[in-house]
């Protein structure tokens, strides 16, 4: 991609990272209350039906990936134009998210940096390896990669470890302010979810609270997971590797229903947020329809997004991802492959 159109696609999206304080209102009025509102009734339809509970706690998670959207715009500092608003919103939002604010702030911010870049993945992002890296990889290494990218593992599994175990703990390098940051966190959901659980009854609360945080967590996982794994997503060397290549070709364009893209917080124009992460999430579409070359990203569907799951190991020679049986297969072809004997060359004079 050349600088002059690098430019372009920055500068076109620059007129919309700001942030406008009536939208930002608005969006915190129809998406809390709405959510509070539902896990109210979701708890007093217990006594009348368990499944209805469940359908009601089904759609308040839907109401905390919402929730989930503007933590991760507090994030970035786009929610807002007051610093010290978004870090009070983002530090709320990470209580009922379960997400540690200043932790996730940081390691979001690592994996913006280095999104798509083969020599530096690690912080923030899905565990990736290469076709050439798999076949160094010890067999516990292997075995570890295929249970980590098994469907059952990464969507059932994982929403537990993310909000039980990885979201409680601190890096080894975090420094005060972050560490201090998710112990407040941790402490608060503790005291909160005590109160919760004495008012309501323990079963009541795991019901119901349960399947809420477990959907939600399991629905931003996917999320993440489909807007940077398709079958042509850019990886590069960090020699090679472009911020803006990145961004347009390394994340998606999940097309998605009307009620779906808004609950999601328009996130599925995922390749504008990356070029540009300071626009707030109800400025992503127009940002997108304003700039036609934006429109060339690559573009997925909930059909066409369900193909991702079969993508396992990326192709650096072949700019591709792959399942596990194609690299199998060009693993033992090279293996196959006769060695070229080196020719000698005689360096005696007459």
């Amino acid at each position: 991609m050349d600088k002059e159109r690098t430019k372009q696609l920055r500068k076109g999206v620059s007129a919309f990272a700001k942030s406008d304080l009536k939208k930002s209102t608005i969006q915190i009025l129809n998406t809390i209350p709405p959510f509070l509102l539902l896990w109210f009734l979701a708890y007093q339809s217990l006594s009348v039906s368990i499944w209805l509970s469940i359908g009601l706690a089904v759609v308040a998670a839907g109401f905390v990936v919402r929730i989930f959207i503007i933590f991760h715009d507090c994030t970035h500092g786009s929610f807002f134009k007051n610093k010290k608003a978004n870090d009070m919103l983002g530090t709320i939002a990470g209580i009922m998210t379960l997400f540690p604010y200043e932790k996730w702030k940081r390691e979001h911010a690592i994996h913006h940096a280095t999104s798509s870049n083969l020599d530096k993945r690690g912080v923030g992002d899905i565990w990736v390896m290469t076709i050439d890296e798999y076949k160094k990889a010890s067999k516990w290494q292997r075995l570890g990669y295929r249970f980590y990218r098994n469907p059952f593992v990464m969507f059932g599994l994982g929403p537990l470890y993310l909000v039980l175990v990885s979201n409680r703990i601190n890096r080894k390098d975090a420094r005060r302010k972050e560490r201090l940051n998710t112990h407040l966190t941790n402490l608060l959901i503790v005291g909160i979810y005590t109160l919760m659980m004495v008012a309501v009854g323990w079963q009541d609360f795991l019901i119901i609270q349960g399947t809420i945080m477990f959907i939600a967590a399991a629905l931003g996982i996917w999320l993440f997971y489909i807007q940077h794994t398709f079958e042509d997503s850019y990886f590069e060397d960090e020699s090679e590797w472009n911020y803006v290549k990145a961004a347009v070709e390394g994340s998606s364009y999940y097309k998605l229903p009307l009620v779906l893209q808004w609950v999601t917080g328009n996130i599925g124009f995922h390749h504008v947020h990356h070029l540009a992460p300071r626009v707030p999430n109800y400025h992503l579409e127009e940002a997108h329809e304003s700039n036609p070359p934006l429109h060339h990203a690559t573009t997925i569907t909930i059909g066409t997004s369900l193909e991702s799951l079969r993508y396992k190991l990326y192709d650096p020679e072949n700019k591709t991802f792959v399942t596990f049986k194609e690299a199998q297969r060009r693993i033992q072809t090279e293996r196959k492959r006769p060695k070229l004997k080196p020719k000698h060359v005689s360096f005696e004079t007459k």
